[in-house]
């Protein structure tokens, strides 16, 4: 367990104090599993994980102390390794947010190599990433009432016929003992020499020591995150128990907290800010997780109940997007003791200043913007907690993580840092930057120079050193937190007999933060209307998330003076369409304009001119947005 520094980080001057001491003499765990072992050590019988089935507040809780958690990560390991799991194997996790799912993220980081995926992934996707990790166990969720998730791993299983394990989750096994009886007869159907029940698996195995003997490395692979888009070769993030413990710990003493946390997790255990915001930086602290029922925040229970399950649990902090703070702010805070609530993080997507100022201001609570990506594990930059927070910017650099912002050549190498508040490519370099993507194909201009990874982001550094984030330069649409790759979208478009060109880009959106829209140019000749060819993305779009909410069909899609399609350009068009519906609904005839352009310093900028607003009305109608609005 990690000891506060009684250091309050309020600017870059603490950060500098903190790195004063290398890191290397921090003393920081090994390995994942060393820190899970040194914490059960210390605080053996003091909560470390709560799990609640239906997210209600009224429900009884299953809770874990840390030497049952250490226990089951233990067994786990084991059961794992009995199944042929060494160093450089992997595990795969096709599960919704369950106690088994840590049981096995650190029971496979201490066997092998951990591989979470996100169940709502087609189940061709599903297979690419488990082929190109070479998985040798799947665990996933038994068959049960009202989920789906065992017929896609049936599906999966039939693909991958190389597959020799699989663990099954059977939630039956967390309903009193006189229902459980009810689901022996579909245990005895899907239970065989390959397929075995998760919880009778690891509950043969020891739970004091990893019998294969490991001394697990810190430069030792710990996990693969998969990252980027839904189409093509996947690409994989390899993290070592390095990486996933030094961020934890960055994350960690970034609160200063002298006593343990409780962190309520509502986000999804595939994602690397599940998995260490509120995963491994707790544990490092001592604090406790309250794992909100298996669906998260997409349990409209947990929302329902969000405010009750704080005051009834003590939550110190929570991690989330936008969405689910807009979402908060339709649940009434009203009579409800929330004095244990100290902040909330966000990130993941761009968060709207009105949106931050309503929520802080119906709540009381502190929004911690912070900026992150895969590659780095999770966090790079935060905004101080104690220090100023300069609302629309992502925060200052975390100790011992380094940030430049630099102009690239054509081949991706840094020519020149960027002035202060001067944009260009936002790179990384510290201890919790991967090494490269497990395809060394994928690694191509990706490294400006040495150790600098190019997050593929746009922003500038204000002379304060805080970084405002201006762009993209991947091009993703960020719905909610969840990465769309346009080619998602555009690829299956090009099969449409009548589709020439196909461009999606992100319209700004006051929940999601972005929706995606595509844009289209018809062949010669050709015909189709906008409802075809939405139509046509429905049945063609695996995933759900990337269907395209609105179909644009323009004369001609704009390119560059080499002939590339230039989205910059349909995103002030796409932003422009959504200004003027909002403004002739609002304004009810009254005349106006406006003017949408890409600005190096804010990203996006709306530029509106009319006799019938004011700074007021214009915040009350645009201020819900991430992009900047002013009166022209």
């Amino acid at each position: 367990m990690i000891e506060s520094l009684n250091i309050e980080m309020k600017s870059l001057r603490e950060v500098e104090q903190i790195e004063a001491t290398p890191l290397a003499e921090r003393n920081l765990p090994s390995s994942t599993y060393a820190a899970i072992q040194e914490t059960a050590a210390e605080r053996g019988d003091d909560y470390a994980l709560t799990f609640l089935l239906q997210g209600q507040v009224d429900e009884e809780p299953i809770r874990y102390t840390y030497a049952e958690l250490f226990e089951k990560v233990t067994q786990t390991a084991n059961a794992l390794h009995s199944m042929g799991v060494s160093k450089d194997d992997t595990v795969s996790v096709l599960l919704p947010n369950l106690p088994q799912n840590h049981f096995t993220i650190w029971g496979s980081e201490a066997a092998g190599i951990f591989n979470p995926i996100n169940p709502l992934l087609d189940v061709e996707h599903i297979i690419a990433l488990m082929r190109e990790t070479g998985t040798k166990v799947l665990v996933t969720l038994a068959p049960f009432p009202g989920t789906d998730l065992w017929d896609k791993a049936q599906q999966i299983i039939d693909g991958l016929p190389d597959l020799e394990h699989v663990l099954a989750v059977d939630l039956a096994n967390f309903l009193p003992e006189e229902f459980r009886e009810a689901f022996v007869g579909e245990r005895e159907e899907y239970l065989n020499d390959k397929i075995k029940d998760f919880d009778a698996a690891i509950a043969a195995q020891p739970g004091d020591t990893l019998i294969s003997g490991r001394v697990i490395a810190p430069d030792d692979i710990a996990s693969y995150f998969h990252t980027g888009g839904t189409t093509g070769t996947p690409k994989l993030a390899p993290h070592t128990h390095f990486n996933e413990v030094a961020c934890s710990w960055q994350t960690a003493i970034l609160s200063n907290r002298e006593e343990p946390a409780v962190a309520l997790c509502g986000l999804p255990l595939f994602h690397v800010n599940g998995v260490f915001v509120t995963g491994l930086a707790t544990i490092l602290g001592g604090g406790e997780i309250l794992l909100a029922s298996p669906q998260g925040y997409r349990n409209p229970n947990v929302i329902k109940d969000f405010w009750a399950l704080v005051e009834k649990y003590k939550v110190s902090y929570f991690s989330a997007v936008p969405t689910i703070l807009s979402g908060l702010l339709t649940v009434p805070t009203d009579g409800r003791d929330l004095s244990s609530l100290e902040f909330c993080l966000c990130g993941a997507a761009p968060l709207a200043t009105e949106l931050m100022t309503q929520f802080e201001k119906v709540t009381g609570l502190k929004v911690i913007e912070g900026y992150g990506q895969t590659e780095g594990t999770c966090v790079s930059t935060c905004n101080p907690m104690f220090g100023e927070r300069k609302v629309g910017s992502v925060g200052i650099r975390v100790p011992y993580m380094q940030v430049r912002v630099v102009e690239v050549d054509q081949d991706g190498r840094a020519i020149r840092d960027c002035d202060v508040n001067e944009a260009g490519e936002i790179t990384i370099s510290g201890p919790t930057v991967f090494n490269g993507y497990k395809n060394p194909d994928q690694n191509k201009g990706q490294w400006v120079d040495d150790g600098w990874f190019n997050t593929g982001d746009l922003g500038r550094l204000d002379e304060d050193g805080y970084l405002w984030l201006t762009g993209r330069s991947k091009d993703l649409i960020i719905r909610g937190g969840h990465n769309i790759d346009p080619q998602a979208i555009e690829e299956p478009l090009y099969k449409h007999p009548a589709v020439a060109e196909a461009a999606a880009v992100g319209k700004p959106d006051e929940r999601v933060g972005e929706l995606p829209v595509v844009y289209v140019q018809l062949k010669p000749d050709a015909q189709a209307t906008p409802e075809e060819l939405l139509n046509f993305c429905v049945d063609n779009i695996a995933e759900r998330a990337a269907v395209p909410k609105e179909v644009i069909i323009i004369d001609a899609i704009p390119v560059t003076a080499v002939g590339k399609i230039f989205k910059p350009t349909l995103r002030n068009d796409i932003t422009s369409r959504l200004v003027n519906d909002i403004l002739s609904n609002a304004l009810e005839g009254e005349s106006f304009s406006v003017d949408v352009e890409a600005s190096k310093k804010y990203g996006q900028i709306v530029k509106v001119t009319s006799p019938a607003l004011n700074a007021d009305r214009l915040k009350e109608l645009l201020g819900g947005f991430a992009f900047k609005s002013e009166l022209g």
